[in-house]
């Protein structure tokens, strides 16, 4: 369960794969996502649940994407996420539109086993207009009342950093409650962790509440500051200098380009 090394971690996570990452402040596996774009990952459907920030613009100007599916890709208080501005722009990527409620029920959906999920907020929105594989039907227990049917999410594999994890595979993902359901959701979970902790998280009360059992986890990987540059609730905060000077760096296709070789390729000789 334990894997030796990042790289061996990652292995599920292949071409074309249907890929779900968490939101900015939920633990975003960024060491993972640097060694994706040094493997030269393509074609990936990725789906944030429910926005995204550096991970996915990272992802996109490296061309792995071909398909995302989000509420939003922004780089918050640092501005638009360049590359996926000028990826989508440009027609590079697919964009499947979602609002935050509506990918947390297609995921609840997976994680109960169940084909959709019923949401009602959707009615009448831009949104559903553009998203075909969404069904409005009329609720079979009223009359004239529509509502609007979700498929299920089912992403091939999940990915994201937690704080800690056993040498039973179990993680602790403390709060962070919706890492649980996009495990769930997934046919297999990689996780890379800050390190391991001594002992079944299970058998300690002030974790066992918030640990996710490994029965869920295919691979985990120790990765200190995993989340680097973007931070890890209770641990790091996120490196504001780093995050603008990417925003900066971003900007044009050659200020990536460079961004990639000194943070990203230069780790391959390290």
């Amino acid at each position: 369960m334990i894997a030796r090394a990042l790289e061996e971690a990652l292995t599920p996570i292949t071409d074309g794969c249907v890929l779900a990452v968490p939101r900015e402040v939920s633990g975003v596996a960024m060491a993972a996502t640097r060694a994706l774009v040094r493997r030269g990952i393509r074609r990936l459907h990725l789906i944030a649940l429910p926005t995204s920030s550096l991970q996915a613009d990272l992802l996109i100007g490296a061309g792995c994407v071909e398909t995302i599916e989000t509420s939003a890709v922004s780089l918050g208080e640092f501005g638009p996420a360049p590359r996926f501005t000028a990826a989508v722009t440009s027609g590079a990527i697919r964009v499947k539109d979602a609002t935050c409620p509506a990918l947390h029920a297609a995921f609840q959906a997976a994680e109960k086993g169940v084909p959709f999920m019923p949401l009602r907020g959707l009615i009448g929105s831009d949104v559903l207009a553009r998203r075909k594989d969404w069904k409005v039907v009329d609720n079979p227990f009223g009359h004239d009342d529509p509502i609007v049917l979700l498929p299920a999410v089912k992403p091939d594999v999940a990915l994201f950093h937690a704080p800690l994890a056993d040498r039973d595979g179990n993680v602790w993902i403390g709060r962070d409650r919706e890492l649980a359901t996009m495990a769930h959701a997934a046919a297999k979970t990689v996780v890379t962790v800050e390190k391991l902790h001594d002992g079944n998280l299970f058998d300690d009360p002030a974790l066992a509440a918030g640990a996710l059992g490994g029965f869920y986890v295919h691979a985990i990987a120790v990765a200190p500051k995993g989340a680097w540059p973007l931070g890890l609730a209770d641990h790091y905060g996120a490196d504001a200098a780093h995050l603008a000077d990417y925003a900066r760096m971003a900007a044009s296709g050659d200020g990536f380009a460079a961004y990639l070789d000194r943070h990203v390729y230069a780790q391959r000789a390290a």
